[in-house]
């Protein structure tokens, strides 16, 4: 393979977990009595963290302690039950066996306690306070540093125009999928130049 790291947006590119976020955010809306949010609501929502996705979702007059509040709230009932519906994506993981068979560095830059649920061994690098979130380079730029690896050698895969972006900073090519949160449009007039509709197309292009 020409890569010696591939690093995994999470959400929308390895795990569909679009319904147990719908799932979350409506259950905040509705136990404050809140108009609840669509499936297509949410997804256009999400891609930049849980702090963004309740900016959106929550009424706009719900602000300041009272938005850190329903935050707090929103996290620890997505933590209790991100795992009701969300499933790996057909095919992918065939994809990480087999780029763990090359002898290929595989890493998430995202959520840590998804990697450890469903792709165990996985290195996952989650948001921290310290750290800008994507698009910001900087967790990509602290996942190459553990893995030992140069931005030379290796490829971001997602599936958002957040990705897209954060591929651009990091200085990494990209290759996206168009089966997550955006679609293969989206993706295109973000900029992105490589795109894949299955996991077997994604495994060829990382060849």
């Amino acid at each position: 393979m020409k890569y010696k790291a591939i690093l995994f947006d999470m959400d929308g590119t390895l795990l569909d977990t679009l319904a147990d976020m719908v799932s979350a955010v409506n259950h905040i809306l509705s136990v404050h009595g809140w108009p609840l949010r669509t499936t297509e609501e949410v997804r256009a929502f999400v891609g930049n963290g849980a702090r963004r996705l309740m900016e959106r979702a929550l009424p706009p007059t719900v602000t300041g302690e009272d938005f850190e509040a329903v935050l707090t709230e929103y996290r620890d009932w997505y933590q209790a039950h991100n795992c009701v519906d969300t499933a790996p994506y057909a095919g992918i993981p065939a994809v990480l066996a087999a780029l763990d068979a090359a002898g290929i560095k595989t890493a998430v830059v995202s959520t840590k306690t998804l990697a450890a649920r469903f792709f165990p061994g996985l290195p996952a690098f989650g948001q921290r306070d310290d750290v800008p979130p994507k698009p910001s380079p900087d967790l990509v730029f602290r996942a190459l540093d553990t893995l030992g690896v140069a931005a030379a050698d290796a490829v971001y895969v997602g599936d958002s125009e957040v990705d897209v972006a954060t591929a651009r900073n990091a200085g990494l090519p990209l290759a996206a999928v168009s089966w997550g949160f955006r679609g293969r449009q989206a993706l295109a007039q973000a900029g992105a130049e490589t795109i894949v509709d299955t996991a077997a197309e994604l495994l060829e292009v990382l060849r």
